[in-house]
């Protein structure tokens, strides 16, 4: 059995996996298929009040991955479940996925003292944006993301005084886009 990429209704890939676990229960063909995922790792986001909650963030929006293995039969059970459009491949081939990406999207690394591997944090911006301090003794002060920290949840802002630049160092949700 390979792992394959299905194409499906983007912001349904949970609801579409599910019902194709269920159409292949139903069927009885379990032997022919493994696994079928929606990758995702989870992300930190921040309230609008600097509460921190933990959420789940798509890897491949708009694909699952199936493992499986392809005949007539299989193919058509997963052409014919609802939300699927297609296999990714060429000339309608469906093309099996390379073992480093499964590794990459599958077997996600996880830290070695057995604790959780660190969380990331969704921070909307990237260097160059231009921001504006929401909070703190600058506030509403304007200047350009330098340095994004996902791993701690901050960015590094320049910000212009005196005619003069001075990096500043944020909580991502302290700034504002402008």
């Amino acid at each position: 059995m390979d792992w394959y990429i299905l194409k499906v209704a983007f912001n349904r890939e949970d609801s579409i996996a599910d019902a194709l676990r269920k159409k292949i229960a139903m069927e009885g063909m379990e032997e022919y298929f493994g696994e079928v995922v929606v990758p995702s790792e989870d992300v930190a986001t921040f309230t609008r009040d600097g509460k921190k909650r933990i959420t789940k963030r798509k890897l491949l929006p708009g694909y699952i991955m199936a493992r499986m293995a392809i005949n007539d039969d299989t193919w058509f059970l997963v052409r014919e479940t609802g939300g699927i459009s297609d296999f990714t491949g060429s000339a309608g081939k469906p093309m099996p996925m390379d073992p480093a990406d499964v590794e990459r999207f599958i077997n996600r690394p996880v830290a070695e003292d057995e604790e959780e591997a660190p969380i990331k944090t969704a921070i909307p911006f990237k260097v160059g944006d231009r921001v504006r301090v929401k909070e703190g003794n600058f506030e509403n002060q304007e200047g350009d993301v330098d340095g994004v920290d996902e791993a701690n949840g901050r960015v590094t802002v320049i910000i212009n005084i005196f005619g003069r630049s001075v990096p500043m160092e944020l909580d991502h949700w302290q700034v504002e886009p402008v």
